[in-house]
Parts: C-alpha cells; structure tokens; sequence
C-alpha cells in the first residue's frame, strides 16, 4: 500500500520583519543619573566619531554607530557580515530631557552623551475667588 503526501498550502505571513534587529547590534552601555543631568556611556568598538548619529524624537534617542566597512582586493569569503554588524541602542528616555542641550564625546570606541534635564516649572499659584 502505497501513502501519498499531499503538499500543504503555504500561507503568507502577516508577522512585519523589524530589519534592524537583523541588521544592527545592541550595544553595551551604561547610565547614570546625576543631579541635573543624566550621562549614557555606549560602548561601541571599531566606530570612529565620523560613524556616530545620535537622534532624539519625542521621548526616545537613538544611537546608531557604523563601523568603517573597508574593501579588500583580495577579498575571500570568510562570514565576516556578522561580525561586521553595525550598533543601535533605542532607549526611551522620557520628555524630562533637553536634547537640544545634549553633549556628545568620543574617544577610543567610548561614546559618553550627556543629557541636561529640563528645568522644573514653578507650581501656578491658584487664584482665590472670594
């Protein structure tokens, strides 16, 4: 007796691919809040300054750090395109912040952003109806 498996119908995915968690690294880094100000140290080796791009919408910054990306004339294929990989770090930070004032600085693959806070406003002061 013979047994005859039929091909199952595919369906198509409804399920979006986010391409950068595929295409990016999440960096180290580390936070630390100080009195009027909150200082992020990312860790990215192999980037220079000219690779960093530091974006602030709304609540949330994103650090994206490319890493120079050099053609070889000899070139053999040896999987390096994961390794390769460039750095993203989302974080949502809140409103609290004033990124026009933020600071950034690198050095030896340390990048250190400095985030100012926003002053606090005074309380109004209700009126007395009488």
């Amino acid at each position: 007796m013979n047994t005859t498996l039929l091909p199952q119908p595919t369906r198509a995915s409804k399920a979006v691919k986010r391409p950068s968690s595929d295409v990016y690294f999440q960096p180290s880094y580390d936070c630390q809040e100080r009195r009027g100000a909150m200082k992020l140290t990312v860790y990215v080796p192999g980037v220079e300054s000219s690779g960093v791009e530091i974006e602030a919408r709304g609540g949330d910054l994103t650090v994206t750090a490319r890493k120079p990306h050099p053609v070889r004339v000899n070139f053999n294929a040896l999987h390096l395109e994961h390794v390769q990989r460039d750095y993203q770090l989302r974080l949502r930070l809140g409103t609290s912040f004033d990124y026009g004032a933020m600071h950034a600085e690198m050095s030896h693959g340390v990048l250190t952003v400095t985030l100012p806070k926003r002053p606090l406003e005074a309380p109004s002061r209700l009126a007395r109806v009488a």
